[in-house]
């Protein structure tokens, strides 16, 4: 009898966050019998996959492309489980994004260098600048080629962890693409620059990122499956394509309470039973799961009684750093650019010096006029987002000094704006809305740790394992999924890391996990 008590009472699954993690791990809950309900501390679902709208005018917080919008990448597999994936119109880039340099030319005369999604032009035009540099670009273009052709699907779909060791055998059979992997893994823009002769290709490599040195596979892996239109553009943005998954979730039953803002995980006896919300009113559970930040999760909800020596070192930012926070300018603009490339890096005449302290020697734009959701037809909406490691400085501003924030982010976006009037004749005089968020936004409206945009900041090392774990030492019933989970983050690793808390807490209560047919 008290067995079966204690089997329903694990049915009972409080979850915290509705963001893009929370949403799909409480999809795959309610598909598999639990009872689920998601605690927003927020007005509306999406976490850090949202948009906001001003004016007739559709800013976005950051999605560009989705890892699996077509069956051409595994990712789409996992996506259609939950969404229907042909009620979704995406677009494909031909070009991935412009990167102008400074010091070089091509061969034409052109300092842009042009990253096409298509590989076989990709390698055309790379050999047409620089054929001296044939051997290490067509090991550029093969490495891709390579990527596409391994068979990934079987790895997505399962949790290595609860495998039994006869099931793990039979993926020795992908050694060889691990082996590769692993073999690339440690090759980044500078060391691949290094390999380059021509001046210009050099200069343009080094300046993926805007001179921050990282992993190739960063670029190798998603272009891999631009090429194979698996990587679009969803019309509608964060809200529409989140909106999906939240119908899902609701259509299966399960329940959101929004403006809940969780404080604190109740934890009697080492095992999670439930949370208390800031309103001071306790909801019970057999299972909690906390889609939410990181750092909110461990110090705060408990209190850092949960922790060991790699978490400690993570809470110092001495395994990996924390992701670059951003200040985005949007803006909406009575024009739609139709020559200038939908995203763009170039370099400024004069250094822009951010109230934060940072140096800003590139800027970064992107030209939303290929979704006639986002803005009233004949505009569009320009971003610019700067990249930041000194969120502190903002969100101790606005809380100390709500005025001189507001000045100073003002201050900072007229400076952008006099940039993009230069690159773009005439528009100024074309804004007809302006939108800033600063890495205090960011942390204000997701709590996200250091207003952090995607979890941790990736090491050299991109297929290392991850030191974040879904468990926690010494707590039972509790799991921890999201974009924090490994480094990088994103959409992949949200409904990935949800999908494996679910089928291990489905083969800890003996439930057979299962999911519809995509």
């Amino acid at each position: 009898m008290f067995s079966n008590i204690l089997y329903f009472s694990l049915m009972k699954v409080n979850i915290i966050g509705a963001g893009v993690a929370g949403l799909s791990a409480g999809c795959y809950l309610q598909m598999n019998g639990f009872e689920t309900t998601i605690f927003e501390r927020h007005s509306s679902f999406g976490g850090l996959c949202t948009s906001w709208q001003r004016n007739g005018y559709t800013f976005e917080s950051g999605l560009q492309w989705l890892l699996g919008s077509s069956d051409s990448n595994p990712f789409y597999l996992l996506w259609s489980e939950l969404i229907d994936m042909n009620s979704i119109r995406f677009v494909h880039h031909e070009i991935r994004m412009e990167i102008e340099v400074k010091e070089n030319k091509d061969i034409h005369g052109d300092k842009v260098f042009h990253l096409y999604t298509n590989l076989n032009r990709l390698e055309d035009y790379m050999l047409s600048i620089a054929p001296e540099d044939k051997i290490p670009v067509n090991n550029f273009i093969r490495t891709m080629r390579r990527i596409q052709s391994y068979e990934i699907p079987p790895m997505i779909r399962q949790n290595p962890e609860i495998l039994p060791w006869y099931r793990k055998v039979r993926y020795a059979r992908y050694l060889p693409m691990l082996l590769f992997l692993n073999r690339i893994k440690k090759e980044t823009n500078f060391t691949f620059a290094q390999k380059l002769k021509n001046p210009f290709l050099k200069e343009a490599f080094r300046l993926l990122f805007d001179g921050d040195e990282m992993p190739m596979l960063i670029l190798t892996m998603p272009l891999a499956f631009n090429d194979l239109k698996g990587t679009g553009y969803p019309i509608g943005g964060s809200s529409e394509f989140v909106g999906k998954l939240n119908q899902k979730y609701l259509e299966l039953g399960g329940i959101i309470r929004f403006n809940a803002e969780v404080d604190t995980i109740i934890v009697e006896h080492n095992q999670a039973k439930g949370l208390r919300l800031k309103s001071g009113e306790s909801i019970p559970s057999g299972i909690t799961i906390s889609a939410a930040d990181w750092n909110f999760t461990l110090f705060k909800a408990l209190g850092g009684k949960y922790v060991n020596s790699t978490i400690l070192e993570l809470h110092r930012q001495e395994k990996l750093k924390v992701y670059y926070s951003v200040f985005m300018v949007s803006l909406g603009v009575a024009a739609t650019f139709p020559d200038q490339p939908h995203f763009m890096r170039f370099p400024l005449e004069q250094d822009l010096v951010s109230p934060d302290g940072t140096s800003y020697a590139r800027m970064e734009v992107h030209l939303n006029n290929y979704d006639p959701t986002h803005s009233p037809e004949g505009k569009t909406v320009i971003s610019v987002s700067f990249y930041s490691h000194n969120a502190d400085y903002w969100i101790s501003l606005r809380d100390a000094d709500y005025p001189g924030y507001l000045q100073k982010k003002q201050h900072f976006a007229g400076l952008i704006i006099d940039v993009l009037d230069v690159r773009f004749s005439g528009l100024k005089s074309g804004i007809e809305e302006v939108d800033i968020a600063t890495p205090a936004t960011f942390e204000r409206y997701t709590k996200n740790w250091k207003g952090s945009v995607q979890g941790w900041l990736p090491g050299r090392n991109l297929i290392a394992q991850s030191p974040v774990k879904s468990e926690l030492p010494g707590l039972k019933e509790f799991y921890f999924v999201g974009h924090w989970t490994i480094p990088g983050g994103g959409l992949p690793v949200a409904i990935k890391s949800a999908r494996d808390v679910v089928q291990k807490i489905c083969y800890r209560t003996k439930v057979l996990f299962k999911t519809p047919s995509p």
